[in-house]
């Protein structure tokens, strides 16, 4: 028998809920609770590069979401023109009949994950947190913030940047930090030659555009915000424009398009990273809440996956002899140095950025990260 029979998932996004089913399909009963009262999504479309799609394909989702969204090889590097800088064919990690990357949008995975999680028996509710956390060594009691309890083997904190569990187990020791620059996403149908995730490179900038369906793509884009500005939600279209003013070809074609500041979706990038194991007794940390990096090499929701499919196999994989500690111990052993990688990866292309470093290889890098993440975890 299991050493975690029943865990509670705290959190409802990609991480918490890939955990909920991966926890499932091994027959651990599973808990998810999600602090908005309404399971909506943030953000616009979401790529998953070859290690996702693997993982993805491993946990039994991947069918069911393919039909929505859009498959597709490889990633080319342009310059602000469009001029083609390098092209890098995508790996078939997860088998010759899948793809090697997929663009979907956040509301079509968000679907099927909720509806699979669900279908496989986690208990969900809504507008829910935890309140204190009671660790005696055997189980922790949870105090929810409706005032009702509950004890579980353990709590996995997959809630986010803002982590409620991370502040209970490790205080303030860990709080994000703003890192200088902001992202700007806006949806427009798509343009038939994005049949690829295109890259574009500016001394002001990078951009780039990521096909979701068949007609359907995202443009994002990264700007140097030193301050951290407030911005006005009703000035968001302008803004975008303005700071695509260095681009020309499509995305100077596109730039003049973006008019319904409504549409526009603007997050100021904030990172965090636990440098030490990122659990305390029987309470673990999964996803952003532990290591929420920068989205500039396309990993941050692919390293919350890869969490939440290695601790279903940790806590199962001759589980009758180990402690919890133990299985924890390994999780960590595969997470660590890989989740570090990518966050400490991410937060350096951005750095670049802001320096306009010529001399910075980012091509190299993304060659790099996607040899790294095609080896198995």
């Amino acid at each position: 028998m299991s050493a975690v029979n029943n865990v509670l998932i705290v959190g409802g996004g990609i991480g918490g809920l890939c955990a909920a089913i991966a926890l499932r399909r091994k027959g651990i009963e599973v808990d998810l609770i999600e602090l908005k009262s309404k399971w909506t999504v943030y953000g616009v479309g979401i790529i998953q590069q070859s290690n996702v799609v693997r993982e993805m394909a491993k946990l039994g989702v991947l069918d069911g979401y393919l039909d929505a969204a859009y498959a597709f090889e490889d990633v080319a590097i342009y310059g602000p023109g469009g001029q083609q800088l390098a092209r890098i064919a995508g790996q078939r990690l997860a088998g010759p009949q899948y793809p090697a990357n997929v663009g979907i949008s956040r509301l079509a995975l968000h679907k099927v994950l909720s509806e699979t999680a669900l279908g496989l028996g986690a208990k969900v509710r809504l507008g829910l947190s935890v309140e204190t956390l009671d660790d005696n060594g055997q189980q922790v009691d949870v105090l929810f913030t409706d005032g009702s309890r509950g004890v579980y083997d353990l709590v996995v904190g997959a809630d986010g940047l803002f982590s409620k569990v991370r502040s209970l187990v490790f205080g303030d020791t860990y709080t994000p930090r703003f890192t200088g620059q902001s992202v700007w996403r806006y949806n427009f149908p798509r343009a038939p030659q994005i049949d690829h995730l295109a890259n574009y490179q500016s001394a002001e900038g990078n951009a780039g555009l990521v096909p979701l369906a068949g007609d359907l793509m995202y443009l994002f884009l990264t700007s140097h915000e030193p301050s951290n500005p407030w911005m006005d939600p009703a000035d968001l279209a302008p803004q975008m424009r303005q700071r695509l003013q260095g681009f020309t070809g499509l995305i100077g074609e596109l730039r003049e398009q973006i008019t319904d500041s409504g549409q526009v979706v603007y997050k100021p990038m904030e990172v965090v990273f636990v440098d030490e194991p990122w659990h305390r007794g029987r309470v673990l940390l999964i996803g952003d809440a532990a290591h929420a990096t920068t989205p500039h090499l396309g990993q941050g929701a692919g390293m919350a996956i890869e969490d939440a499919i290695v601790l279903s196999e940790e806590l199962t994989r001759d589980s009758s002899a180990m402690s919890v500690e133990a299985q924890l111990q390994r999780f960590m052993a595969r997470r660590f140095e890989r989740c570090k990688y990518i966050s400490d990866s991410s937060v350096l292309a951005g750095d670049k950025e802001m320096q306009h470093d010529r001399s910075f290889d980012r091509i190299g890098l993304v060659k790099q990260m996607l040899a790294r993440t095609a080896e198995p975890i």
